[in-house]
Order: C-alpha cells, then structure tokens, then sequence
C-alpha cells in the first residue's frame, strides 16, 4: 500500500498534480476501464463550439459590445435563441471578463510617429538632465466632484432618502482653473486662471512673472515644457520665448502620459477631496488647491519627474501608443 501511494506521489509531482488525483484516476480506470468522467445529467448545452467562436469573435473584433448587442448578433446570425448571462457565461470561458475602460486621448498614426521619435530622443536622457526641465500645465478642479465611481450607504427604501441623494448642477457645476509648475528642485506658485486663457494672458500673466524667474532658478540650461495649447503656441508667446531665450521641449501632441504634472493634478485632487466638509463655494475650493499644492512633499515630485525613462520606455514597447501612465 505504502509503495502504490509512492508511485502516485512520484506520478503526481511530474504532472504537477495532486496525489490524490492520480490515486482517483486509477481508481477510476479499475471500476469503469477509462479516466473519463461519465457523462452527467442536466441541462444540455444550447450553443455549440462553432457559435461560441462566434460569439468570442464579436467581442474581440468589437470590444465595447455589450452581452446583449452580442445576443441579438448571435440570433440573427445562427437563430439560436440565450440569454445575455449565456453570452457572459462563454466569454468567460474564454477569459474575457467586462471591465471599466480605460480612458486615454486619440492617437493617429502621426501622433504615435511624433511620440516614438520623441521617446527615441529623450528615452537615454539621465536625471540630471530631466532635473533642468520646468513641466508646466493648466488643469481645472470642480465644485462637485465627477467621479462616477461614488458610492452611498443606505438601508432598504432610503433610495431617494435627502441624505442618500447625490446633488448635481444640471448644466454641470462651477470650477476653478489654476496653471502650475514642477521640477525637481522647485515648484512655481499655483496662479488662478480667470476666465479663458489667451496667449497675451499666458505670456503677461504666467510666463513673465512666473516661468522665466522659476527657470533662472534652476539654472542656465533649464528647460520649459509646455504642451501644443494654441494659448501656448500663439505668435505672440512664441516671439516672447525666442527674446527672453528660454529654451523650450518640442512636445508630442495629444501626449499627457508622458507629462508627469498629471499625475500632480491626481494626487492635489485627492487631497482637496479629502476634507471634511467639502468646500461650500469657489473661494474655499481655491484656497484649499492652493494649499495642498504647497503641501504635496517634494520626494513625491522628484518620483513623479525621475519615471520619464520608465514613460519613454513604455511608450515605444507600445510602439508610441498608450502607456499605463
């Protein structure tokens, strides 16, 4: 007895099973004369391997399909008759599993060419190097939070309870936008961007007072980067640029993952959220950004900035498309 459970052990390891399946099957072959399960009753299977093909096709070839749109295709196609959950249940089977998208800009050919010759440029570019560049960047922070992901809790018959009701402007709410500049050694101070940004505004407003001293600061080869914003590229910001010799980055369009100021607007955007109560107007909205951007720790810039190699890399092993950034 001692030396079958060895044998089954030994045959266990090298198939990387369990011993107790190799001692089941044997048993199995002595009872019946096969290893083969015996066929079971219930319910019969209503799609065939062919219409499961189908059916992993379409999701594949359309991946926003929903098991419904997928359902009525099948129908029409073949005339057989499942539920959405039978659609759910074979795409799992082959591994496909519905997930929130995510969200990332459009890339056309050009775009993923401009990337990956920028990349290709930059990608042996060493921290001292990415420590003289000043990224620079608009964002705007709303009122009401748009996280689509807020979650309530509420007991049974509290649905439209006041207290479990999310409150929304109905043509969307107010909103503060600020421009802001990091590097590894420095920060520019948040400015308020009042109304629509121009390129007289941005040169008057940002770029003098703000850009051109923070960039003396880091030194004699600082570097602005700024993105293709028609404010940002206007003629009168360009000849500004060329007169005060500001060195500026050529910058691929439609490229934030490559900016690590987004990431910034990310964690200001969750420390702002994080109060309690939350801002009752725009002057309390602002006073708090303003704040917490002078509160996110500098070892958190110097990480953001130090992951270029790590973006450049990643976007041309996706041959200039979206990276995880």
């Amino acid at each position: 007895m001692a030396t079958r459970r060895c044998a089954a052990r030994q045959v266990a390891q090298r198939l990387a099973v369990a011993p107790s399946v190799i001692i089941r099957l044997k048993q199995r072959f002595h009872a019946t004369g096969r290893v083969q399960e015996r066929q079971r009753s219930g319910r019969p299977r209503v799609t065939t391997q062919r219409e499961d093909r189908f059916i992993q096709r379409q999701a594949m070839q359309q991946r926003m399909a929903t098991a419904n749109n997928i359902r009525q295709r099948l129908q029409a196609t073949t005339n057989t008759v499942v539920s959405g959950q039978t659609i759910r249940n074979r795409l799992h089977n082959f591994g496909l599993r519905a997930r929130r998208p995510v969200r990332g800009t459009t890339l056309t050919a050009n775009h993923r060419a401009a990337r990956r010759a920028w990349c290709t440029q930059h990608v042996r570019w060493q921290r001292q190097q990415w420590a003289q560049v000043l990224f620079t960047d608009e964002s705007r922070f709303c009122l009401e939070p748009a996280d689509g992901c807020i979650r309530v809790w509420r007991r049974r018959g509290e649905r439209f309870a006041e207290r479990a009701v999310l409150k929304r402007q109905r043509f969307g709410g107010c909103s503060v936008m600020v421009w802001g500049g990091i590097s590894t050694r420095l920060r520019t101070p948040l400015y308020h961007v009042v109304g629509n940004l121009t390129g007289v505004h941005y040169q008057n407003e940002i770029l003098q007072p703000l850009v051109v001293p923070t960039l003396q600061a880091i030194g004699p080869r600082a570097i602005l980067q700024d993105d293709n914003a028609p404010p940002h590229r206007s003629a009168a910001v360009n000849t500004f640029i060329q007169q005060a010799r500001v060195n500026r980055m050529l910058w691929p369009a439609n490229s934030p993952d490559l900016n690590p100021i987004e990431h910034m607007w990310d964690e200001l955007c969750r420390r702002v959220q994080q109060h309690h109560p939350p801002p009752a107007n725009l002057g309390h909205l602002l006073q708090w950004v303003q704040q917490e951007w002078s509160g996110v720790p500098r070892a958190f810039i110097c990480n953001l900035i130090h992951s270029m190699r790590q973006r450049c890399v990643e976007c041309l092993a996706h041959n200039g498309g979206h990276t995880r950034y």
